[in-house]
């Protein structure tokens, strides 16, 4: 397939999840150069970008003269990491009511997280100090109070509820929560990357009301981890692509851009048989849908 082709099933794309800077790690682009690039050879139509470490949303603010010639629209995010306090009502109040529209769990600062990566082995940071103290969203199985006032700040606000890198048994606690107390926009990130959910775990996130999410970070065959593309298409014929998002979880310096990954990715998805609206629907009407982007 041509790229021109590959580009115009992919245009109108939305990223969930890039790690563009300001960063402690180094960044390839900060998010204005993450949003132009996106815009001028996808006409990417929206993106959310994360930091383990700080709300995105002020980066945007102080962003946002050069913000407004792009037309891209980006949005800013919190994890809810050592960093900020962890289960921390006031930052996540904050982050939502300046126009944060995604609120991820614990990543870094997850008990998941830590072993699997402890010392934080694997990332690209020697040189910043990270903390290691576990943020424990749950005591005896059961959300602690904090998940609950966090929860009812992330339903007034009608955002994205992301489970982080959490245990699988921690996120089906929250999202369940979640549900009770009226959340409809719920993502899982990589559940086969430090998370270790399976695909009937994931059908039990999606009963819930969740989509489960793929990265181009793990799929990219000129990226890091270069996992065979059919694994990633397995997932989708297991769990159907109405129930999927594919974001890039890129933006590392050391690593492609966003547009690139999706389009190697996207183009091999295709070529092993994947429908095209199938493809727009997992990177183009799902995160609409979580954004609630108006059409």
């Amino acid at each position: 397939m041509t790229s021109s082709a590959i580009t115009s099933i992919l245009s109108g794309l939305v990223d969930m999840h890039c790690h563009s800077g300001p960063s402690p790690f180094p960044r390839r682009f900060d998010h204005v150069e993450a949003a132009q690039d996106g815009a001028e050879r996808l006409q990417m139509r929206a993106m959310v970008v994360k930091s383990h470490h700080h709300n995105t949303v002020m980066d945007l603010l102080a962003m946002k003269d050069r913000l407004a010639k792009v037309p891209t629209q980006v949005f800013g995010s919190v994890a809810l990491n050592n960093q900020i306090g962890g289960l921390n009502p006031y930052a996540v109040e904050m982050s939502l009511r300046m126009g944060g529209k995604v609120v991820f769990f614990p990543t870094f600062s997850s008990g998941r997280h830590i072993e699997c990566h402890p010392e934080h082995i694997g990332f690209p940071t020697p040189t910043v100090l990270l903390t290691t103290e576990r943020v424990n969203v749950t005591a005896n199985g059961e959300p602690v109070a904090a998940v609950h006032d966090v929860l009812d700040l992330i339903a007034e606000a009608g955002a994205v509820l992301n489970g982080g890198h959490m245990y699988p048994e921690d996120i089906k606690a929250v999202f369940t929560l979640a549900k009770e107390k009226g959340i409809k926009r719920m993502v899982v990130s990589h559940p086969d990357f430090v998370i270790g959910a399976d695909p009937d775990q994931c059908r039990e996130f999606i009963a819930l009301g969740a989509f489960v999410e793929h990265e181009m970070f793990m799929y990219d065959p000129e990226g890091a981890m270069k996992w065979d593309v059919a694994k990633l298409y397995n997932w989708i014929q297991e769990l159907g692509p109405e129930h999927v998002v594919l974001s890039s979880d890129l933006g590392q310096s050391t690593l492609p851009k966003p547009v690139d990954a999706f389009s190697r990715v996207a183009e091999a998805l295709l070529d092993l048989g994947l429908p095209a609206k199938d493809l727009q629907r997992m990177v183009r009407d799902n995160p609409s849908y979580l954004l609630d982007l108006q059409d």
